[in-house]
């Protein structure tokens, strides 16, 4: 413009409208430099903004409640958009980022590297009968008269550590939880950790005996040069990548219509190559071994389809 340029032309050769060449002309004759700068898109003023005594009950409720938009603008007759709004200008996180018993922000974190921590835990599942559970005969569950036989079921404990990294994760399912059992399945995960190149520097526990006094558990740390890291008690979301995985193996393999605890352990084998090596993780945005070496798709297919997946059974559906 300064040059003698039309503002069509000015318009045309930086590929903006000719209001928006008038305009920026305008500020910069006005303000100079300055004028350039940003502005907000703050109106300057908002007539039908929600009173501050209202705004503040908004708050107050949340705080005390724990809810979100929806209840929340159900309970005080207000659009759930309205609440929305509210909470987001006045910062409050959302209640998925929050302890829901103390109300506190829960504090999320990944290490850098693969072996940086590892997460170790036990997830105890009762058996199943032969002949199937209550996927299989429906919540009325099996006849009586095999609960008078005095059946007992018992229980097998899932056994897994995880890296923090990666979240590549090694378990088993083994007959109890005692110290012994936790020291060899430690020194069987160690090495098929080590077999993809990650070694530990530490492993993160809950405060369970055998992790607390087991010798051949912190005999093993020892032999690795590893430390021992226990959570404070009654706090498992610090332990929380292990106790998610535990989750996700309840919802995608333990929890289907199998007709015993033989099909299903069998099956926990493949169930965890494909937690491993084909199933996205949301996390990493990937499958997890893509974090512990660039496999070049060789584990994953485009579009949906993986060859040699374990088919599972599904509720209401004998395998």
């Amino acid at each position: 413009m300064e040059s003698g340029w039309s503002a069509g032309a000015v318009a045309e050769a930086a590929g903006v409208s000719v209001a928006t060449v008038y305009k920026w002309w305008r500020r910069h004759r006005e303000e100079g430099v300055e004028g350039l700068a940003d502005r907000s898109s703050r109106p300057h003023s908002s007539p039908r903004r929600l009173s501050p005594e209202l705004e503040a009950k908004v708050l107050r409720t949340r705080q005390e409640l724990r809810w979100g938009p929806h209840r929340l603008g159900a309970f005080l007759g207000l659009p759930q958009s309205t609440c929305s709004k509210v909470l987001s200008r006045n910062h409050f996180p959302r209640l998925a980022w929050l302890d829901r018993p103390t109300g506190q922000l829960v504090r999320r974190y990944e290490m850098k590297s693969p072996g940086d921590l590892g997460h170790m835990d036990v997830k105890k599942l009762a058996r199943i009968p032969d002949g199937g559970g209550h996927f299989v005969h429906g919540r009325k569950g099996r006849p009586r008269r095999d609960y008078e036989k005095g059946i007992r079921i018992g229980y097998g404990f899932v056994h897994s550590l995880l890296d923090d990294h990666s979240r590549v994760a090694y378990s088993e399912v083994l007959d109890d939880e005692r110290a012994p059992t936790v020291g060899q399945f430690f020194r069987r995960a160690l090495a098929s950790f080590a077999a993809h190149s990650v070694h530990f520097k530490a492993v993160m526990t809950d405060n369970a005996w055998a992790y607390r006094n087991g010798n051949d558990y912190h005999q093993a740390l020892a032999e690795i040069g590893a430390k021992a890291v226990f959570i404070p008690p009654y706090t498992p979301r610090i332990n929380g990548k292990v106790e998610r995985f535990n989750r996700t193996l309840l919802e995608e393999w333990a929890y289907r219509a199998y007709t015993s605890e033989h099909e299903r352990t069998a099956l926990f084998k493949d169930w965890l190559h494909l937690y491993n090596f084909h199933r996205n993780h949301t996390a990493v945005g990937a499958p997890p071994i893509s974090r512990l070496n660039n496999v070049c798709g060789n584990y994953t297919k485009r579009g949906g389809e993986l060859g040699g997946l374990p088919t599972l059974p599904v509720r209401g559906e004998a395998s």
